[in-house]
């Protein structure tokens, strides 16, 4: 079979595809918010962040943004990602200001700011975040940035979620934003815009189904959103259809609905209204409030509906009842020149490629293989060539078929079939079905595999059982530990337990890189790629 993106012949355009494809072209890193603002999980990720989302300014963040990574130094359970949005803003104002920048000023004058939240394990992705020495948003998409003049490195999933989300900056005048950092969305509607409201919210929405088709859609199952005949929003959370309707029973009529995205965002006076609100806990740093159930949810339900919602989540009444006044209070303040909770809908038939998952980043990255408008639409959006080969070095002898990727890769010979190869350098490839991420191994015989971050210098080279996965971690101290799993296997439900093959298990290792400084062990691992490199032909 030949590769989709060498001129195979594919099903006529759609009108959606056409639009769609529209779509991913204004994802190109060209435009994006003024500042971007990231909040990692240690000070050693920060000065990461720091320094690599300023040399991919133009590919991810735009050209000329002020980047400021902070890390959030909190009690141990979290701030939450409502607490954790303010302190994040509160420590990128203080570290922007020694820049020479104003976040403040930035917004207050039309100006853009975008937060993004890279915190967690990442246990079901292991054990990739684990070859990352933690740093989880590092794990590596099939595209290649420009780090350095002449240097490439793949496009992280932080800076796939920083260059697609920053197409909704131009439509946000004023505004912060706040996104997460583990997929990739092409809204089906475009990018709409904010400004209606003082936070907005994005999500999916639809007419208001009946009993049954709630049921059918599975819309128990999502955190809700909800419009009334007024343009106003309400948030619910996972909720059947007759309890859906006695929380919203003084909420007006229901003119549509849909599952969140979570992505909000605020308008500056609202920002600084809820910094000052809750600016004693910023301060002590000890408190924990999500956005859903600590702000949006006691701004929108009346108290009755609230505290019934909250009992359910082991908080007493009282303390839920006093929540909702507190925040009834402060909705009393806002300036009325904008409603208060709106929705910003990003249309049904969505592409999401969505990294959380091991088995989610198999799929949407093999997606780029495949022969359809939303492979065609990804490939653009990784900047994959027609042909599908990038950069790189290709013996006589290779075969490439199945609509091969290979990008900044030396391989000397064998078979490439349906297979990614992104920074690989071998002397005999033979490999089906795989996804091979920046590899170095003198062969590779691999069916079905993902082998990531890799440095194999055994004479035999990497001789793999089919559904592999392979990954190394290279420590500070320039050790390397080789961690194993299968394409099957959920790293979520097997973190703390020791697999057969490693020495260790995922959550052994994810303690051992705790403070890690990822840029002293990129360096190791970058030094024991390029040994190896120097010694095959």
């Amino acid at each position: 079979m030949g590769s989709p993106t060498s001129g195979s012949k594919r099903k006529k355009t759609t009108e959606k595809g056409l639009r769609m494809a529209a779509t991913v072209k204004e994802m190109d890193g060209s435009q994006g918010f003024d500042a971007v603002v990231v909040c990692t999980s240690n000070a050693a990720q920060e000065a990461y962040w720091q320094e690599r989302l300023e040399a991919t300014r133009g590919q991810a963040a735009k050209a000329g943004a002020v980047i400021v990574a902070v890390h959030e130094d909190w009690a141990a359970d979290g701030a939450g990602n409502g607490l954790g949005t303010l302190y994040a803003y509160t420590k990128a104002k203080a570290k922007a200001a020694l820049q020479g920048a104003d976040l403040d000023a930035v917004l207050a004058s039309g100006g853009t700011v975008g937060i993004y939240h890279t915190a967690g394990k990442g246990t079901r992705l292991a054990p990739l975040p684990g070859a990352e020495n933690n740093n989880k948003p590092g794990v590596k998409l099939p595209s290649l940035v420009e780090i350095a003049p002449g240097v490439t490195s793949e496009l992280t999933i932080l800076e796939a979620v920083v260059r697609q989300t920053g197409c909704y900056a131009p439509h946000r005048a004023g505004r912060c934003s706040v996104f997460w950092g583990d997929q990739i969305f092409v809204p089906a509607a475009g990018h709409l815009p904010s400004g209606s409201h003082h936070a907005d919210i994005l999500a999916q929405m639809g007419p208001m189904p009946s009993e049954e088709e709630w049921t059918l859609k599975g819309l128990d199952k999502y955190g809700l959103i909800t419009v009334n005949d007024a343009g106003e929003a309400a948030q619910v959370e996972k909720v059947s259809f007759e309890t859906a309707n006695k929380l919203l029973a003084s909420f007006g009529t229901v003119t549509s609905v849909g599952p969140s995205l979570g992505s909000f965002s605020l308008s500056h006076e609202m920002l600084a209204a809820l910094l000052d609100e809750f600016k004693s806990e910023i301060a002590g740093k000890q408190a924990k409030m999500d956005s859903d159930p600590h702000f949006w949810m006691p701004l929108t339900l009346a108290k009755d509906a609230y505290v019934s919602v909250m009992i359910t989540k082991d908080e007493t009444a009282e303390a839920a009842g006093a929540h909702h006044d507190r925040m009834q209070a402060f909705r009393a303040k806002l300036p009325g020149t904008r409603g208060v909770f709106g929705a910003i809908d990003v249309g049904e038939g969505c592409y999401w490629w969505d990294y959380g998952q091991l088995k989610l980043y198999l799929t949407n990255n093999v997606l780029a293989m495949k022969d359809t408008e939303e492979a065609a639409a990804l490939r653009d959006y990784l900047k994959i060539p027609d042909g599908g080969t990038q950069a790189s070095e290709l013996g006589a002898g290779v075969a490439l078929a199945g609509g091969s990727i290979v990008l900044a890769s030396k391989i000397g010979s064998g078979s490439v079939n349906n297979t990614i190869a992104s920074h690989v350098t071998t002397g005999e490839c033979n490999a089906n079905g795989c996804m091979l991420i920046n590899v170095t191994a003198r062969k590779i015989h691999a069916n079905n595999c993902i082998v990531y971050n890799v440095v194999d210098d055994s004479e035999d080279g990497l001789v793999l059982p089919d559904g592999a996965v392979v990954t190394n971690v290279f420590m500070e101290s320039g050790d390397k530990l080789v961690q194993t799993s299968s394409v099957t296997t959920d790293g979520g439900k097997v973190f703390k337990s020791r697999l057969s093959a490693n020495p260790y298990s995922f959550n052994d290792v994810y303690k051992m890189n705790q403070d890690t400084d990822v840029r002293a062990a990129y360096a190791k691992g970058a030094a024991a790629h390029a040994a190896l490199a120097a010694t095959i032909g």
